[in-house]
């Protein structure tokens, strides 16, 4: 799954590129349309009472993204438990040259709201999860042209 977005001014900082919190809330906004584009948008989860949640999450940055770039941001899976309850993902994004300029990995699970403990997701969630495409930190350092 990929999306495009353009800089925003408010996604910058004093030096003039994107600030590093700007490149999380890229990656939320990429896993979020995704869980939206496999029937999971937030009515579906409140009817569930199920969201995701994270345990840990990292970025590498690696060139600067500015005001002038529209980036595009790729989702991969990593590790993806086999009824889909816990998961790994990987968000890459390029600027507007196909550049890679972060990797961003999380670990994550399925909440039950009500119970606030972990649970299994729908199984149609599980299966979407396990048919993205696999990435790490090492493949994807070069988007194709």
């Amino acid at each position: 799954m990929t999306n495009k977005i353009e800089v925003r001014w408010s996604d910058c900082d004093l030096n003039r590129h994107v600030r590093h919190s700007t490149y999380y809330d890229y990656g939320a906004h990429n896993r979020i349309r995704f869980f939206a584009e496999i029937g999971l948008d937030a009515k579906e989860m409140e009817a569930l009472n199920i969201g995701p949640i994270i345990f840990k999450e990292e970025c590498s940055f690696i060139k600067e993204l500015t005001l002038e770039d529209t980036i595009s941001i790729e989702l991969f899976k990593g590790e993806v438990s086999e009824d889909g309850a816990r998961w790994v993902l990987h968000h890459i994004i390029y600027n507007s040259k196909n550049e890679k300029c972060a990797h961003i990995s999380l670990n994550g699970a399925w909440l039950d709201l009500n119970l606030r403990k972990l649970t299994i997701p729908p199984k149609e969630m599980a299966k979407a999860l396990h048919e993205l495409p696999l990435g790490n930190y090492y493949v994807h350092q070069k988007k194709e042209q």
